[in-house]
């Protein structure tokens, strides 16, 4: 006997899970048996109701972390605020994001430093944070990069510019958190079209730019991200795209 008692369910926090894609990847695992961290900064509401019903379908399987990932100055008191049971993850799922255009005559220095910090540093830090305990779980890393870091969208640099690095970020980080970590990412397409008015008129031409002729659904991501923490452990430093083959028509 070591002491130590072993958790029932994997845990996982998914950052910026509260609403859209990150809801719906939380809902999924969540399904499958894994205790879920619901993280968000300013969608505390839509995280508190989603946390009740998950907690009333599985008791204690689901918690509310409300932190802003851009207050790097009190990362090394996250593991305290979650806890003891909650600290001890098994998955950290990158997913939280910021994104609006930013033209090249008009960006600021903020912007650089928003964009950057949500979805790059953030990723970075937070994986520096739970090593540790990713380690010992033999777990794993997800980030949600996006396609634009292959291929920039226009009128959108230092977001795509960030989400390169995102790609990069993964990369790096199976080589140093390996072998006992496994890192991958995720790069959706058309699956939920962002709520920026700047974008809407891109859909039915992104819809075309698709080998399938038609958007996916956040069930695809969701699922892929199940299958990375579940079924995939050979596999590290990849990044799956989950686009309807649009990349091969950039």
């Amino acid at each position: 006997m070591n002491g130590h008692i072993e958790k029932q369910n994997k845990v996982v926090l998914i950052t910026g899970s509260a609403r859209r894609l990150g809801k719906a990847v939380a809902l999924q695992l969540h399904s499958e048996g894994m205790d879920v961290i619901i993280h968000c900064n300013n969608s505390s509401g839509d995280a508190e109701k989603l946390v009740k019903k998950m907690n009333s379908d599985r008791e204690n399987s689901a918690f509310t972390f409300s932190f802003n990932l851009r207050d790097f100055a009190n990362y090394e008191n996250i593991t305290e605020k979650l806890g003891k049971k909650w600290s001890d993850i098994d998955v950290l799922i990158n997913n939280a994001s910021t994104f609006y255009p930013t033209l090249i005559e008009e960006s600021t220095v903020e912007q650089w430093d928003d964009l950057h910090d949500v979805n790059l540093k953030a990723p970075y830090f937070l994986s520096k944070i739970f090593q540790s305990r990713l380690k010992n779980n033999s777990g794993c890393v997800i980030n949600i990069v996006d396609i634009y870091s292959d291929n920039p969208l226009e009128n959108f640099p230092i977001y795509s510019i960030a989400k390169a690095g995102l790609k990069m970020l993964t990369k790096s980080l199976s080589i140093e958190l390996g072998p006992e970590v496994r890192v991958n990412g995720v790069s959706p397409g058309s699956i939920m079209w962002p709520e920026v008015k700047e974008y809407e008129g891109k859909h039915q031409e992104i819809i075309e730019s698709t080998q399938l002729k038609r958007q996916g659904n956040v069930k695809d991501i969701a699922n892929t991200c199940s299958f990375l923490i579940n079924k995939a452990d050979y596999i590290t430093g990849q990044i799956i795209d989950v686009d309807g083959g649009r990349n091969l028509s950039r």
